[in-house]
């Protein structure tokens, strides 16, 4: 039997795994290098973790721990597409993961208002759908059959201690109670539990003078602010030449217009022929020599203004403010790395408009941004400033996930302060929504309790579930949160002999519930307390992720 895993990594996420497989019973080895894996013990192990943040070393601890061993589970975080379909491609037993493609739905769901979840499971769409109750009594008399996920107590926060994960249906609930209950689609209308839609935002579009006044300002923030002075010195030159041979040039007279046409050909030093100072006043061809060497300067530094604007990265900025300023409805999404590009995808995908923040000119995702026709504000997202540039006024929802915990819980701060009573502390009531990255999950829990933030998500609390079930053997389907309380889908495989063959539904010791089981004798949907587990049946469970670990270890 295989008597341990092997874990690599040296950040938050594989802290949290081999914090959770060791409390799990798991004997962990830790692995320095990628050399090292034999020494470790790769052909008794029961699977190797490599859950870094370098997709280099992660690809190649996991290449060779399959050719150690074709037999063991390798679960391997990497961000790179390309790489992570190539090894999942008969990789065998285990997972290939990206932690931004795991955390990402949370945060779209945030954004968006839903409270409702779909999941495949034993070929049936399963739907999670949340709603406060709307009167008292118990769970069987409110909803009848349907399986209760969490019950959210109304008046006691969001935090863990006020969620009851999978209650019985006799528990007793208050008006204004959150309920999370789990069925197919049409066992959800039977019950009138509605499919709450996305908070799909409201377009407008500004009247044209309003636009056209907007355009000139746009213009005039965008330019560098020395051309207007190269412009004015410019046309006070044209000017003063102009007046100045009006009445001083002589043999023949000129007009004003010849006046005017005269001093232009000689500030550009065109030169036609028609006018020229042979026979003038020496003074006014002394004056002729310096209105030649101030047109080649003053066009020269013109020219230099307008290819600045024209050729410089600050045209691909404008560009961006300028259709910001045309846009409202939109989700503004703060950092574009491998999360933020990930939840902006997502978002365009489902329709939405989005605007991104960033502070890297030379971020490796602008180009996928452009692709998805995403404007790009490149700019610091703690400045009112650069928020107003990104139309943070007629924002849907906002997004805060850049790579630095402090630089999302300061702008957080900001937003609160910018966005004053539309501040929206979740994403079920009126405002705007406002969700942010955390990455340690302590950290975040801290930060939402002092400053407010309700949509305060944490990627290793939202990915750590899906390493270690793939660690231990789940099949894990998804995640979702009710409150700030994680909740996992996996299937589970009753081994013969287990504590699980044979038991009654009723007593399984774990808060879970079983919402399908697919054996030999087909496919049961809701099952129900006094249907029995049978060996090499795969049970559908929905839980607190902790509860379905240790059922998976009692599997065993």
């Amino acid at each position: 039997m295989p008597d341990h895993i092997i874990v690599h990594g040296d950040d938050a996420l594989t802290l949290r795994i081999t914090e959770e497989l060791a409390s799990a019973g798991a004997r962990i080895i830790t692995l320095s290098a990628p050399g090292d894996l034999a020494d470790a013990g790769v052909g008794q192990a029961a699977a190797v973790v490599c859950a870094g943040s370098d997709d280099a070393v992660n690809l190649e601890i996991a290449l060779l721990a399959r050719t150690l061993d074709p037999h063991v589970r390798v679960v391997a975080n990497l961000s790179n597409a390309v790489l992570r379909d190539a090894v999942a491609s008969g990789n065998g037993p285990g997972a290939v993961l990206d932690v931004a493609e795991l955390a990402a739905p949370s945060v779209v769901e945030a954004c968006l208002g839903r409270t409702t979840h779909s999941i495949p499971v034993a070929g049936n769409e399963f739907v999670v759908s949340g709603a406060h109750a709307t009167r008292a009594g118990t769970l069987r008399e409110l909803y009848g059959d349907l399986a209760p996920v969490a019950v959210l107590r109304a008046g006691s926060g969001s935090g863990a201690e006020s969620v009851v994960p999978c209650p019985g249906r006799d528990l007793p609930v208050e008006p204004g109670d959150w309920v999370s209950m789990i069925g197919t689609v049409d066992d959800l209308a039977a019950q009138g539990v509605e499919i709450t839609p996305d908070r799909r935002p409201a377009r407008s579009r500004r009247p044209l003078p309003l636009r056209a006044l907007g355009a000139f300002r746009a213009f005039r923030d965008d330019v560098n602010p020395n051309l207007f002075r190269a412009l004015g010195v410019s046309f006070a030159l044209l000017a003063f030449a102009t007046i100045l041979l009006r009445f001083t040039y002589h043999r023949p007279g000129m007009s004003l217009v010849d006046a005017l046409y005269f001093s232009t050909e000689t500030i550009a030093t065109v030169g036609y022929g028609d006018f020229s100072f042979v026979g003038q006043p020496t003074w006014l061809r002394l004056f002729a020599i310096g209105l030649m060497f101030a047109g080649v300067t003053t066009t020269a530094v013109l020219m230099a203004f307008v290819a600045d604007l024209l050729l410089s990265r600050r045209i691909g900025a404008s560009a961006a403010r300028r259709r910001v300023r045309d846009m409202a409805g939109h989700i503004l999404v703060v950092g574009l790395g491998s999360f933020g590009i990930r939840v902006a995808t997502d978002l365009r995908a489902l329709g939405h408009e989005v605007v991104v923040v960033e502070r890297n000119d030379d971020n490796r995702f602008l180009e996928v941004a452009t692709e998805l026709n995403i404007p790009v504000i490149i700019g610091d997202a703690t400045l009112r400033r650069t928020l107003a540039d990104a139309g943070i006024d007629r924002a849907h929802a906002v997004a805060v996930l850049t790579h630095d915990d402090m630089v999302n819980i300061e702008t957080g701060i900001i937003l609160r302060e910018v966005l004053g009573r539309r501040w929206s502390r979740s994403a079920g009531q009126t405002g705007v929504p406002v969700v942010l990255r955390v990455y340690d999950h302590s950290l975040g829990a801290a930060v939402a309790h002092r400053f407010g933030f309700e949509n305060v998500r944490s990627t290793v609390e939202l990915a750590a579930p899906w390493f270690i079930g793939a660690a231990l053997g789940l099949q894990v389907i998804s995640t979702f949160s009710v409150g700030r309380y994680s909740f996992m889908v996996g299937g589970l495989f009753v081994r013969r002999g287990s504590v699980l063959d044979g038991m009654l539904l009723a007593d399984l010791p774990t808060r879970t519930r079983i919402i399908a089981i697919v054996g030999r004798s087909g496919t049961i949907l809701h099952p129900r307390r006094d249907d029995r587990l049978a060996a090499e049946d795969t049970a559908y469970l929905v839980g607190p992720y902790h509860e379905l670990l240790d059922t998976l270890q009692r599997s065993r």
